[in-house]
């Protein structure tokens, strides 16, 4: 199990972080490469491939879960989201790029995560978002995988 694994409930094909840099109270930042043999690119866009947006939501806000629960303070728990916000594409991602999200604590709790990100190829800004997830520390991860 990748160190990831053990931080996100999420797993392949739909496991949208390869790795964290960097996390503190305030801060994360990690990163994915969508390799040109993910399943989605077969359909989406197949002679002009291209990541679906809503998959760079996605991925900002699992990377997002991660570095909290990298942190512990919230026991491993799972997050839903509940809301999108502020949704901006300003860059397609292709292919076997490497993506880097830069994600902002606004608000940690232990019912509510508040979070926004930013997701970068290189120095182009691609997309950025704010998201508010539901926190359920009934099924944490570990339950989760029967741990």
């Amino acid at each position: 199990m990748s160190e990831i694994e053990k931080l996100l409930p999420h797993r392949p094909p739909f496991l949208f972080v390869d790795s964290l840099e960097f996390y503190d109270e305030q801060r994360i930042v990690g990163h994915k490469t969508f390799s040109k043999e993910m399943v989605f690119f077969q359909g989406h866009f197949p002679d002009y491939p291209v990541v679906p947006g809503v998959l760079l939501v996605e991925a900002m806000a699992q990377c997002g879960g991660a570095g909290v629960n990298a942190q512990g303070t919230l026991g491993g728990a799972l997050f839903f989201l509940a809301t999108v916000e502020k949704a901006k594409f300003r860059r397609q991602v292709r292919p076997d790029e490497k993506v880097r999200f830069e994600i902002e604590n606004l608000r940690v709790s232990a019912r509510a995560l508040k979070q926004r990100g930013k997701a970068f190829v290189g120095e182009d800004l691609a997309a950025e978002a704010e998201w508010f997830c539901l926190v359920d520390s009934s099924k944490s991860q570990n339950k989760a995988q029967g741990e």
